[in-house]
């Protein structure tokens, strides 16, 4: 099979899901012997949130504006200048995981540029600004194929755009995420403060609407009336998007509450950790509370399950598309008390003898390497397809 070369392209270097994606993915491709790139816009001495095991290239970012919608133009313009002052046959394959990258390509491809691109889309958000709306809109109508990881977004492209999306699935780097204990586990647990043998709930993403992090709030309100000492962590965040809004309502909730935060307090903020300890903190963990409103498909859930870790999840797509009943303890994301019962029914009901059977068939089914090759015989496809116009 001829060695392809592949632009991944990702619109942050920052560790949210779709990012990780590209990175595992790109890394997957790489190891079965194709030339991948991973290229991603980064403002002046950021770097990849960990080393990467494939070429990558980090398109410089001006000074952006502290405007949304204008600091997104300026992401997007980076990437059109970039690839306009680049030779045009550098890769055989474009692949845009988001929104601004994909944008991008939609404007080279139109220009000649480029020859098509891939967009795969992980979920997709609602603007209340037309440019935003235009621009995540046009990355993946201007695409030559759509992909996404989850049944749910395949069937909303489908209903809200006609879009005919493949599926391909997500994976989890079983190398990474184990339940055997390290030697990390316990310098983590002191350096953030965690109590040994008290509850502790994990919330990764940051504070988000998205996340529901106010309702996970409330419900831990509720949970500390019966666990009296137990934490709960929330780690993660980094997003391109402002969130001040929703952060300042989760501030005044915490106020209000007269709860403490900070260093072995009962809530601990950490923003974005270092990626090297997520591993340790899903074991350190007695459950992941994962209750989103919307997702792409949330591969922090897997992550929670290969470590040994019961994770707290919405009963709702994509999540009942790809876990069984037994795997997880399921919650209405919509009601705190529902979230509450969740956790308290994770640390005291869930037979956690039963996941390392879990995670083997999860691992099974969702392997980078097998993602690595689906994806491979879909690019395959479309160079073919355009040999055939060619000719």
């Amino acid at each position: 099979m001829p060695r392809l070369r592949i632009a991944m392209l990702t619109h942050s270097v920052n560790p949210r899901g779709g990012v990780v994606h590209a990175m595992q993915l790109a890394e997957a491709l790489q190891e079965l012997g194709h030339d991948v790139t991973l290229i991603a816009a980064a403002e002046p001495g950021k770097k990849f949130f960990r080393a990467v095991r494939c070429n990558t290239i980090l398109i410089p970012l001006p000074i952006l504006s502290g405007e949304l919608v204008a600091a997104v133009g300026q992401r997007i313009q980076a990437y059109i200048d970039y690839f306009s002052q680049s030779a045009t046959d550098l890769f055989d394959i474009y692949h845009a995981q988001d929104a601004i990258s994909g944008c991008a390509m939609a404007e080279l491809s139109e220009r000649g540029i480029i020859n098509g691109f891939v967009r795969t889309v992980h979920h997709l958000d609602s603007f209340d600004d037309a440019s935003l709306a235009n621009w995540q809109n046009r990355s993946f109508l201007a695409a030559q194929q759509v992909l996404c990881v989850s049944r749910d977004w395949q069937d909303k492209l489908h209903k809200q755009h006609r879009i005919a999306a493949t599926q391909v699935n997500n994976g989890v780097d079983v190398q990474r995420y184990s339940p055997a204990p390290q030697a990390h586990d316990e310098t983590l647990r002191q350096s953030l403060g965690l109590t040994r043998g008290e509850p502790i709930f994990l919330a990764v993403g940051g504070i988000e609407a998205r996340k529901n992090t106010l309702r996970i709030f409330a419900a831990f309100r509720q949970v500390l009336q019966q666990r009296p000492n137990a934490q709960l962590i929330i780690v993660g965040g980094a997003s391109l998007l402002n969130h001040d809004e929703y952060r300042q309502r989760f501030n005044d909730a915490v106020f209000e509450s007269g709860i403490q935060e900070g260093h072995g307090q009962p809530l601990i903020i950490t923003g974005p950790l270092p990626d090297a300890n997520m591993p340790s903190l899903f074991r350190l963990a007695d459950a992941l509370v994962f209750p989103s409103l919307t997702e792409g498909f949330g591969l922090v859930v897997l992550e929670a399950i290969i470590s040994g870790t019961p994770a707290i999840v919405s009963l709702r797509p994509p999540f009942t598309d790809y876990l069984q009943d037994q795997d997880c303890i399921w919650t209405d994301p919509e009601h705190s008390a529902a979230i509450a019962k969740a956790m308290l029914a994770a640390i005291d009901d869930f037979p956690k003898e039963n996941l390392p059977n879990i995670a083997q068939r999860l691992s099974r089914e969702f392997s980078w390497a097998q993602s690595a090759n689906t994806h491979l015989e879909i690019y395959r496809s479309l160079i073919n397809a355009k040999g055939t116009q060619h000719a």
